[in-house]
């Protein structure tokens, strides 16, 4: 009896973690149950039976002041992991966004396991800030699944194979969040304002962010003090925020259960949100949204001054409609005097976030609302290549 073939998958930041379970579950679905999987992931990839070989939280870092105190145990991580995938053999190696680490395990893995099929998911944004990187994937990798329509293009160039499978945020389920049974649940009147705060998922983040949402928030009691304010956390983030969030004005209501997330998107007005993949998530949920990021001022200069930016936003929704139907606050102008003001006239607006909602609308639909699931899509690519490679 043949054994059932296991896939080797990594993820190292929770958006990668949500990917690795939908595609996960897409896989096992496809292949009836007949797949075994090891690797390292978080709570979405553990749920569909992953036991990761260590927590993925040790990769959960960002930019240079937070990396480079960690270079020595991530390095003995990457040791660690290939070894792993030699003693596994597996029938394919699936990375997940996260190049910085993921990119090392293949590297090393296209050395030491020629034969082995090495695939990577989320393609590195080359087409924004570091082009030379499509030759270095093409140089490492069989095959590369995008989330975008516009990428494969730049990869395909350099001779990689790339396949648009489609953007997860279409089936994250943002938009069905019920609004009116989360007012009910937490006492708030439907004619009560409500602020959503997202202070990032990862403590690089928040720790940045957090003291300036605060300022914000102080900002706005004057002119709407009958506010009230919610904080869906991530489940590692969840003491550092309640410890910050005791001083906010507004009582926020701050959320543990990931359940009710979506459905706090529902029932808020707005949200103040950091840069990255929630911003999708919002927009899915059709919720006008300001965004703020600041990298720490090593990472920024030395991003500045060697790499460069071609790219005009952060966000993906106005990198798409080329406006800023999320307007953004980076860096220098994260700035609480900045933010305040156009929260507020969005709070204030009922067309203001009207426009807003339908420009969302027009760019969730060019990232495939409506078509087929970008999960199930992935875990056909990989079975496909993986029944390609074995044919003589």
């Amino acid at each position: 009896m043949m054994a059932e073939p296991l896939i080797y998958i990594i993820a190292g930041e929770p958006s990668g973690d949500l990917l690795g379970g939908r595609l996960m579950a897409a896989l096992k679905a496809r292949a009836g149950g007949a797949i075994r999987f090891a690797g390292i992931g978080g709570p979405h990839m553990q749920e569909q039976g992953l036991q990761s070989l260590f927590p993925m939280t040790e990769l959960t870092v960002m930019g240079l002041t937070e990396v480079v105190p960690r270079i020595p145990r991530i390095l003995r991580r990457v040791r660690e992991t290939v070894d792993d995938i030699g003693q596994c053999q597996p029938a394919a190696l699936i990375t997940i966004d996260s190049w910085g680490f993921t990119g090392r395990v293949q590297k090393r893995c296209q050395r030491q396991y020629g034969d082995l099929p090495r695939i990577h998911y989320v393609a590195p944004m080359v087409w924004a800030w570091k082009p030379k990187r499509a030759a270095e994937l093409a140089g490492v990798l069989d095959l590369l699944m995008t989330l975008l329509p516009f990428e494969p293009p730049y990869f395909e160039k350099e001779g990689l194979r790339t396949i648009h499978v489609g953007h997860p945020v279409i089936e994250c389920g943002a938009g069905q969040g019920d609004g009116a049974r989360f007012r009910q649940r937490h006492h708030l009147a439907a004619d009560t304002k409500l602020l959503a705060v997202l202070p990032g998922s990862r403590h690089s983040e928040s720790g940045r962010l957090l003291p300036v949402f605060a300022a914000v928030l102080e900002r706005l009691r004057l002119s709407q003090p009958h506010l009230r304010v919610v904080v869906p956390a991530v489940p590692h983030l969840v003491e550092e925020i309640r410890q910050a969030a005791s001083s906010w004005p507004f009582s926020p209501l701050i959320l543990e259960d990931a359940a009710e997330k979506y459905d706090a998107f529902a029932a808020a007005d707005c949200a103040l949100a950091a840069s990255g993949t929630v911003a999708l998530e919002l927009a899915m949920a059709g919720l006008p949204t300001v965004i703020a990021y600041r990298l720490s001022a090593l990472t920024a200069f030395v991003a500045r001054r060697f790499f460069g930016f071609k790219i005009r936003w952060a966000t993906l929704i106005n990198m798409m409609l080329d406006r800023p139907v999320m307007p953004e606050f980076l860096q220098e102008n994260c700035d609480a005097a900045k933010i305040a003001p156009v929260l507020e006239r969005m709070l204030t607006d009922a067309d203001d976030r009207d426009r807003r909602r339908r420009h969302m609308a027009e760019a969730m639909t060019r990232l495939g609302l409506g078509g087929p699931s970008p999960g199930d899509r992935a875990a056909q690519v990989v079975l496909d290549y993986i029944a390609e490679r074995k044919r003589p």
